[in-house]
Parts: structure tokens; sequence; C-alpha cells
């Protein structure tokens, strides 16, 4: 494709050379750059992205794009090579990347989710349902990448880069697939690698504190917004109205369509409180769908479960999917590392939760604590170069929640794992039993 039909959705600042040339392949990853191919040069926290060109060019690249500030007459490069300043290079890595694939996500229908927590159980349910309704449906999260029903590959973070995410969704839109979910997380909305998806529901499952950090969000409120974009983008929107902050989206986007779900609040999809039951196996609840009452079971225990079946069941109702579809597709559905049950021959509830915020971690163990019969024992750690003020919170947590706490390292990073230990430490509780610590 022409480098001037790649940019025509651009912000261009400033340019020099043959804008009319043939590029392959972009790519803002010096090393996945290939002959022929248009590396954008991002900032990123700790390097700038113009000291990835001489590798770029020398994997072949054939046009770099630059941030704004940069002197094109500067850079030490060949004058065959045209170099392009733009106004944002994030988001002109996202519209090029929509450009260079046929803006794929027009080509089917596109669902996000966004939230604090639930987003992972809440995108593999909506995908369990849709396919029993027949629909061909693909997957992007964080856990893997999903195409009709067969694993593409793994992933490694919640939302991927834009690139890769029109790359997806492409191979999708060539396979037939009627509907793609994705993860989206608020760095995501921020990084802008969701730029140019044209979603047709956003679900917001809830909020809590989470990602407050130089590196990250400054603040609750900046947390919050980003998110909302994925609601302001969509055509149709799913929301918590049990959550105090998601309900008010109803209020800050009035024209949009949006549909609500909930135990406690009247919601469109509405859990009978009254008919609630959490086993240490499973979640049981009464929804009124279609006119009449739906008895509804999930293999996946927590009342947080309940609102993430909530939240999907919400999203799927835009299908008019059946309340049968919906009781086959999550009767029997597990979801790695998500209240993911350990089969074993002790006889042992042992349970496998990627719980790495304060909220989801006391949810996880407040669930646990109202079926178990023993002692709770609670083995976790936090990463290292994230958001090390929820480090004692979660301490004070585990230590107050879990008869034994056993503190691990998990990706510490750059840190010092014995550091981040000790910052855990700090708030613990001692009116449960032993802490233990081990790196």
């Amino acid at each position: 494709m022409k480098l001037s039909k790649l940019i025509r959705s651009v912000t261009v600042k400033n340019s020099i050379g043959n804008l009319d040339l043939e590029i392959t392949n972009i790519h803002s990853d010096s090393r996945k750059i290939k002959e022929g191919g248009l590396f954008i040069a991002i900032n990123g926290f700790s390097k700038n992205g113009i000291e990835f060109i001489p590798a770029a060019i020398e994997n072949g690249a054939k046009a770099i794009i630059v941030e704004p500030d940069v002197d094109l007459y500067s850079l030490s490069i060949s004058q065959e090579i045209p170099v392009i300043s733009v106004e944002n290079t994030r988001k002109a890595l996202a519209q090029i990347a929509c450009e260079f694939y046929d803006y794929p996500s027009r080509k089917l229908k596109l669902i996000g989710v966004t939230g604090t927590k639930g987003k992972t159980t809440t995108t593999f349910m909506i995908k369990s349902i849709l396919e029993t309704h027949g629909l061909n449906v693909g997957l992007i999260g964080s856990i893997a990448v999903y195409i009709n029903g067969k694993k593409i590959e793994d992933t490694d973070r919640t939302t991927p880069e834009s690139i890769e995410i029109q790359k997806y969704l492409s191979q999708m839109a060539q396979q037939k697939t009627d509907v793609a979910i994705i993860e989206v997380s608020s760095q995501a909305t921020k990084m802008e690698r969701v730029t140019g998806c044209d979603f047709d529901i956003g679900v917001f499952t809830n909020l809590s504190e989470d990602h407050i950090s130089p590196k990250e969000h400054p603040n609750m409120e900046d947390y919050f917004d980003c998110k909302l974009e994925l609601l302001k983008n969509a055509k149709c929107g799913v929301i918590n109205n049990d959550d105090e902050k998601v309900k008010t989206i109803k209020e800050l986007l009035p024209n949009k369509t949006i549909k609500t779900f909930g135990i406690e609040h009247t919601s469109d999809i509405q859990a009978d409180s009254k008919n609630v039951v959490i086993t240490d196996s499973s979640i049981d609840f009464t929804i009124h769908y279609q006119n009449k009452p739906e008895k509804i079971e999930a293999a996946i225990p927590g009342k947080f479960s309940v609102y993430n079946a909530l939240g999907a069941i919400t999203a799927c109702s835009y299908f008019d999917v059946t309340a049968e579809e919906i009781r086959a597709s999550l009767k029997n559905l597990r979801v790695l590392g998500r209240s993911e049950l350990v089969p074993n021959k002790l006889g042992l509830t042992i349970m496998i939760d990627y719980a790495h915020t304060p909220s989801s971690l006391e949810s996880i163990l407040t669930a646990v604590n109202s079926y178990a019969k023993g002692n709770v024992i609670c083995a976790w750690g936090v990463g290292g170069d994230r958001d090390s003020k929820k480090r004692p919170i979660m301490g004070e947590i585990s230590g107050r929640l879990a008869d034994f706490t056993v503190l691990m390292s998990d990706q510490v990073r750059t840190e010092d794992p014995l550091k981040i230990l000790k910052e855990i430490e700090v708030r613990h509780y001692s009116n449960r039993k032993t802490l233990q610590n081990c790196s």
C-alpha cells in the first residue's frame, strides 16, 4: 500500500522525502519491522523512539514516522528514506493500522468490555453464550486470542497494541467471524490502542481504585474517564447499575442506548437478590428474561461472578439469545485463572484467581470465607514497577480475611523482591494466623 494512502487520516506536522513509495508492513517495534516496512518511533516511559530508527532501517524500514518535536533534518538517515512527523504517534499507529488492514472492525460486530474487575470472565461468558447461539466468535484478551473456537496464540497484556488488534480483527473478518470481543483496559484507551475500532457494544463491569501511579493514571477521575471512552465510542452500552460511579453513565451519555444489569437496583437484567445461591463450586440465580423468570447456573463461584454473568447476559440480549442458550453456555464454563477450581485428590478446595487489586483480593477472599469449611490459605504476590500504594492495603486485606498468608514474588521487574514483600507487610493485621514469607 502507498505510504501516502496509509497516512491520509493522520495529522501530519511535517515531512521530507517521497511519500509515494510502497509499504509492505508497519510496526512500532523495530525488531518486528521487515523489508519494505514503515517504522513508527513512539516514545516510551524510559526510551526515546528515535533511538531505534537505525535498528528498524537495518531490518528493512523504508519510511519513518516520528514525534512532532523531532527535527527531521537532524536525523542521520539516508535521503531515500522519507521521514514524517505527526501530531500523535500512538494515534497515528492506530489510524495507519486501520488503513493497512482495511478497517476490519466494520466487517463484523465488535464488543468491548472494560472495568476494574471481571473483564476476562465477562468476555469468556459472552463468547460462550454467542457460540451457543450459533455465531462465529473471536476474542482478544488477557489470556489468549481466539478465532471461531480456535486459540490462535497466548497474550501477555490485557489489550494488545493497535497494530496487533487490527491484524487479529482482519484475520477474523477473513475467516467470517460474526462477533469479536475485546478486553479494553484504561491504558488501552489512553494509549490509543483501540482508536479506529468501530464498537457496536461497550460493557462497563465496575470501577474501583487501580492503576493510579505516575506511569498510569494520576487520579481516579482520569481512570474513569479513560474507561468511559469505550462507552462514548460504542453504538450501545451495558453498565453495572449497582456500581455508584458506573451507573452515572446513563446521565453522562443521555443520548446513548444503554442497558443496565444489577442485583440490588432495578435493572434491565436483574438477579433476584433473594434467590442468589453461592457455593464453593458454582453460582445459582434467577433473572426475569424475555418476559419470564429464568434460573441460571454458572460454574464460577463468588458474588462477583453473578455480576459478570449478568453483564454478559445483558450484552448478549442485544443478539436475542434464548434463556436455554444462556443456561447451556454458562453451566460448565471455566475461565483460566479466574476463580478457577483445581481438581485434586486431597478433597481440598483449591482455587486460582488473578486478583491483583485490593478490591479484587477482598472480593475473592470474602466470597471464599462465605463458604469455606476450614482454614483459608492465601498465597499471592504483586508485580514490581507498578502501583506500590496498593501493596500494604492488600497485605492488610489478606491478613484480615485469610487464616494464613503466603507472600510470593510475582513479576518483580526491576525492583528488589524483598523490598516488595516488606511493603506488603507494613499494615498486616495480627488477628489472624501467622503471615508466611517466601521469595
